[in-house]
């Protein structure tokens, strides 16, 4: 198995009744599809969500349309390790893409964790994206009464409409929802699964490179214009949703590489649970010419990875941010710390780093 080639993952998730299984059926009839294992993450003692996948009595199986199909028998992670020895024994041919259903009650942070934080599954996969089905004829209703829902919108880099042919998109309802999905994650494109013609090519292939040209495309990943061209309105305190923020950080000078890591180390350790997702480009003071890509979920990180080069003519740091329960101001003003753009009543780097009550283990 080549490791300099991982495999990509993408993560489908949704909740109960969103349309997550009739999709996933949809897209392994899709050729551009074929070679993908399927993992469903099933809830409880029985699970019936693998029932409702076309497959077959064996673990993984290949079906008609030459997809492959495997459901959970035992952990993710030894689900994951079984498909690269199988891989590597010669028993599985061909592995091009990993798709994992999670079931409708859950949190797909941990499922992300599981991929990121794991060596050896790192060396042989790559987090693609995250997929959220939603439920246009309910999702309103579902944002408003269930917090796992908000949180599946909140960390996923495509966010697929269903049941789109049963409403008016023209109605008053339906914009409102969808601006509501705006603002809940700017950067995440909306796409109607009934999309016939391009929503394969749609969902997939979020990561930074593009699968066409191999190379860096940080326009396309972060999209965080989306992030900078947002304008805040006045929510519902009593909605889930008014919880979530989303932000973009942005710096023009180099940024010290011992600054960036005590910044991530800080923020990650003293507010993993409420910090959703970051994602960035940052250009670090030893190799400006060389960008460092960063990329998180809560309080787990890719290693940073270097760029041969900027892909454009932006050479700004630019992080973007996706936080629960935690002000926007609060991360603004400790970026700004390592920065070096302390601001009035705000510790500086060497206020952290050499104050005698700063926190153990802080020291670069």
């Amino acid at each position: 198995m080549n490791q300099q080639n991982p495999i990509p993952v993408s993560v489908l998730t949704g909740f109960l009744g969103s349309g997550k299984t009739t999709l996933l059926n949809r897209l392994l009839k899709d050729p551009e599809l074929r070679d993908t294992a399927v993992i469903i993450n099933e809830f409880g003692d029985v699970g019936i969500d693998h029932l409702l996948v076309e497959q077959s009595s064996d673990g993984v199986i290949e079906l008609s349309d030459g997809c492959l199909c495997c459901t959970v028998r035992g952990e993710l992670v030894d689900t994951l390790a079984d498909l690269i020895d199988r891989l590597q024994t010669g028993r599985l041919k061909s592995l091009e893409r990993v798709v994992i259903e999670t079931t409708g009650l859950a949190d797909p942070a941990p499922v992300l964790h599981a991929i990121m934080g794991h060596p050896v599954l790192m060396q042989n996969f790559r987090l693609d994206g995250v997929i959220v089905a939603v439920d246009a004829v309910n999702g309103d209703s579902t944002l408003d009464h269930h917090e796992e829902a908000v949180k599946q919108v909140a960390v996923a880099d495509r966010i697929v409409l269903t049941k789109t042919d049963l409403i008016d998109p023209a109605s008053k309802d339906f914009a409102h929802f969808t601006a509501r999905l705006m603002r809940i994650n700017p950067g995440a494109p909306q796409i109607s699964s009934h999309d016939e013609d391009a929503i394969v090519a749609q969902l997939f292939d979020c990561g930074l490179y593009d699968p066409a040209t191999k190379t860096a495309d940080v326009a396309r990943w972060l999209r965080d214009e989306a992030y900078a061209h947002r304008h805040d309105h006045a929510h519902d305190v009593n909605r889930h949703d008014a919880r979530i923020r989303a932000f973009t950080l942005v710096e023009d000078k180099s940024i010290d590489p011992g600054a960036l890591e005590m910044f991530i180390d800080l923020l990650r350790s003293s507010q993993g649970d409420q910090l959703l997702r970051m994602k960035g480009i940052v250009k670090l003071s030893d190799n400006p010419q060389r960008p460092v890509v960063v990329h998180g979920v809560q309080s787990i990180f890719h290693p940073p990875a270097r760029l041969a080069q900027w892909p454009d003519d932006d050479h700004r740091s630019r992080l973007v941010v996706i936080t629960r329960d935690l002000d926007q101001d609060y991360v603004t003003r400790l970026f700004a710390a390592f920065t070096g753009n302390p601001q009035i009543d705000t510790p500086d780097r060497d206020a952290v780093e050499n104050n005698p009550l700063s926190i153990p283990g802080f020291k670069p």
